[in-house]
């Protein structure tokens, strides 16, 4: 399947609900979907750290420093969430290659390719997606 992952371009091919679910053409395009958007998330990084070393500097006037600082808290932050991000991107990928992409974690149905299309790291189908909320929801409550 690693050949046909560099075969598909994301662009060039849309998965549909008229073939069969989860084939390998679509696994392919999941897969270089997801390693695109790794790939982007890595390369944003690269730019955090060369920013975050350029912004070394000392700022005199004390509204600039706390602006400063701010900015960099909030950029660590992205950077923090991002670092998640790639975690459930990898978690995905191996999905990907022991065949359960696709399918709820919860219920094994398959997720619909609208949800995976948007959220390609899903684990759980729309419908468990929101009792799993509404269970989080009456437990914070408590």
């Amino acid at each position: 399947m690693n050949a046909l992952a560099s075969v598909i371009e994301p662009n060039a091919y849309r998965p549909s609900e008229d073939e069969p679910f989860m084939s390998e053409r679509q696994l392919a395009y999941f897969k270089a979907k997801l390693l695109a958007w790794k790939d982007e998330i890595l390369r944003e990084s690269k730019g955090t750290v060369v920013n975050l070393k350029a912004e070394t500097e000392n700022h005199p006037d004390l509204v600039d420093r706390a602006s400063s600082e701010s900015d960099r808290a909030l950029e660590l932050r992205t950077r923090d969430r991002q670092r998640k991000l790639i975690s459930k991107i990898d978690e995905a990928l191996r999905r990907i290659e022991d065949g359960s992409y696709g399918y709820c974690e919860e219920t094994g149905e398959p997720i619909s390719l609208g949800r995976l299309e948007a959220r390609p790291t899903a684990t759980l189908s729309v419908e468990a997606q929101e009792r799993h909320e509404r269970r989080e929801r009456v437990h914070r409550d408590d």
